[in-house]
Parts: structure tokens; C-alpha cells; sequence
């Protein structure tokens, strides 16, 4: 993980993970540089030192985000709303539980203000896609 991690950092000029759920964001539609939709983000929480990373939906709400703890590279979080729903639909509490345990708690709202977080920066469908298959490989393989 700390390989992905480093590689998709160097992509982007920085020198720490990227990923998180933790971080405060404002409740407004997330738009892109371009006035556009940016379905893929980073910021940084550094009361946690985390590095959040996001994929939005159409709405602006988190689809899947990764939390990645910055003095480890370790990721905390790989957490899908698909999956959320699923397991809200067909399951019982104690299911929620242990998915929440083992890849962590989806953030929730719509994630507007991220360009104003610390680090914050939109990134590719492949680094999002890479960094989010270690997590998924790591997290359950820790269950």
C-alpha cells in the first residue's frame, strides 16, 4: 500500500498519503475548476493527519472513499455507498457492524467546499482506482 500510496503522490508533487472520511466539508454541490462535476478528489485533515480521497457521484455525495493515515501510509478506511445500501437493504445491524469494522464508516452529505480543504486537489480515475484496490486488498486482508 505504501508503494501505491508513494506512486500516486510523486503524480501529484506531494510527499504524503491521500484519503479520509474524518475531514469537515461544507454541505453545498462539489464543482470542479472547470465549473464541471470532479468525480475524484484529495484533501488532507491534518487534526488526524489523514489523506482523504474521494469519488463523488452525479449529486456530489461520496460513492467510495479511502482514508490513508499519513505517517504510516496505512490505510483506516475503504468505505462504498453500494456496498452501504446493499448491506442497509439486505442485512441486519450486525452485518453493518462488521463491514464498518473491517473497511470503516462511508462519508456522509454532499462534499462541497473540498476544494477549500488543506492539499486539496482533484486526481485521476486510475489513482483513485489504484489507491483504492491496495486499501480493499489491505483492509480485508486485516478481517
Amino acid at each position: 500500500m505504501a508503494e501505491a500510496l508513494s506512486w500516486a503522490m510523486a503524480q501529484n508533487g506531494q510527499s504524503g498519503p491521500r484519503i479520509g472520511a474524518g475531514a469537515p466539508m461544507g454541505l453545498v454541490k462539489l464543482v470542479g475548476q472547470d465549473g464541471g462535476m470532479t468525480p475524484w478528489f484529495r484533501t488532507y485533515y491534518d487534526d488526524e493527519d489523514l489523506w482523504l480521497y474521494y469519488e463523488a457521484d452525479e449529486e456530489g455525495w461520496a460513492a467510495r472513499h479511502v482514508e490513508v493515515r499519513g505517517k504510516d501510509s496505512r490505510p483506516v478506511t475503504a468505505a462504498s455507498l453500494a456496498e452501504v445500501l446493499h448491506l442497509r437493504d439486505h442485512a441486519d445491524l450486525a452485518a453493518m457492524g462488521r463491514y464498518e469494522r473491517q473497511y470503516g464508516v462511508l462519508a456522509e452529505g454532499p462534499l462541497d467546499g473540498w476544494q477549500d480543504q488543506p492539499l486539496a486537489a482533484e486526481i485521476s480515475a486510475e489513482e483513485f482506482e489504484q489507491l483504492w484496490a491496495e486499501a480493499r486488498r489491505i483492509l480485508g486482508d486485516s478481517a
